[in-house]
């Protein structure tokens, strides 16, 4: 098992950025891929990015895809979610989340990954 703390989240204003990271320990990090998702209220929880082990492959939402970057920094055990243009539409709290499989390609489907971390709130305001 691997125990993913999340932290970057706030309150921002349209159109401004905010980068949200997850610290990972308990388990080799490198040797996994990693997701973020998010929940609106009312809403189920929706896949936003992903990145493979290597930080070599990388998958978007539609909805976020030219906004968002998703990176890796293996040697710090951390997983980025950099956000601009933010819309009000993104707000919801955001989760980390670490592949149950080592070396595959990131999936996108949250059945996919093992490990999740308590979320952080995102909220933006028009």
């Amino acid at each position: 098992q691997v125990q993913l703390v999340e932290s970057g989240g706030g309150l921002v204003q349209a159109g401004g950025s905010l980068r949200l990271s997850c610290a990972a320990s308990g388990r080799t990090f490198s040797s996994y891929a990693m997701g973020w998702f998010r929940q609106a209220p009312g809403k189920e929880r929706e896949f936003v990015a992903a990145i493979s082990w290597s930080g070599g492959t990388t998958y978007y939402a539609d909805s976020v895809k030219g906004r968002f970057t998703i990176s890796r920094a293996n040697a710090k055990n951390t997983v980025y979610l950099q956000m601009n243009s933010l819309k009000p539409e993104d707000t919801a709290v955001y989760y980390c989340a670490a592949d149950h499989q080592p070396y595959r390609s990131p999936p996108t489907s949250d059945s996919d990954f093992g490990s999740w971390g308590q979320g952080t709130q995102v909220t933006v305001s028009s």
